[in-house]
């Protein structure tokens, strides 16, 4: 199994930039919310969610800035985030996952409205989403899914045997998805997935069969490559479903 040094320098870059939303101490920032009609956030996000971007969560989700986001490695982040108008802001805030990204006015969360009205004390809804964009301060929290862990799909734009694109889901903890890597078994390898944008990754050609997955996780852990236990089986078909069932903390 190889592990080239261009790897190494990679993830030094990319880890750099998240380090500090890993503490307890809140961060000071600004927040405002997606025009939306419906209450939800953007469905075409830069995570690559689609209508699942919208509904995780039971909605309460948000972009972040391209600080937070990284180049998609802070996609499926959790953070709590709390506005600091005291008439206003209730003291827990609202628990978020990061689907999007974007910012403006020095914000790094654009909330869907419905996770920008739960910042509010009760009644006082109207009030803040009056004032479009307000102070806050916020930390990175675990992710908790019940019954789920590490969960990936396969993108709708797979097709079996030729090309193969999986978005990652769920990623439970306070874990960031660095890289994905597919074993092939002829060449005694592993093969890096090309990151396409957001938590999308993807493999032109991918190995004939059942295949195997490695994660390259960066979390309380280090860094570290996970491996599945379970491989995608070789009829693998565009919009299925798979749990890794990897166990992160």
């Amino acid at each position: 199994m190889k592990q080239s040094h261009a790897l190494l320098l990679l993830v030094q870059v990319i880890v750099l930039l998240p380090l500090h939303c890993l503490s307890d101490d809140f961060v000071s920032s600004r927040a405002t919310y997606y025009g939306s009609p419906d209450c939800k956030a953007n469905p075409r996000g830069h995570c690559g969610y689609g209508e699942f971007g919208r509904d995780i969560n039971n909605g309460d989700v948000s972009g972040v800035s391209w600080r937070l986001w990284n180049n998609g490695t802070g996609c499926g982040a959790c953070y709590q985030v709390r506005c600091k108008i005291p008439p206003h802001c209730s003291e827990e805030g609202v628990y978020v996952v990061a689907t999007d990204s974007g910012e403006g006015h020095g914000t790094d969360f654009i909330l869907s409205p419905k996770a920008y009205g739960r910042m509010a004390r009760p009644g006082t809804e109207n009030q803040l989403y009056s004032f479009g964009v307000v102070d806050v301060e916020y930390q990175r929290i675990p992710c908790r899914y019940a019954g789920y862990n590490l969960v990936f799909k396969v993108h709708e734009k797979s097709y079996n045997p030729h090309y193969l694109a999986i978005l990652v889901l769920y990623v439970g903890g306070v874990n960031d998805i660095l890289a994905v890597e597919v074993w092939q078994e002829d060449c005694k390898e592993w093969i890096r997935m090309r990151r396409v944008f957001g938590a999308v990754h993807d493999l032109q050609n991918p190995p004939r069969g059942a295949l195997t997955l490695r994660f390259l996780v960066y979390g309380s852990a280090g860094i570290n490559w996970v491996q599945s236990p379970n491989a995608i089986p070789a009829d693998w078909t565009a919009g299925a479903t798979y749990d890794s069932n990897i166990l992160l903390t």
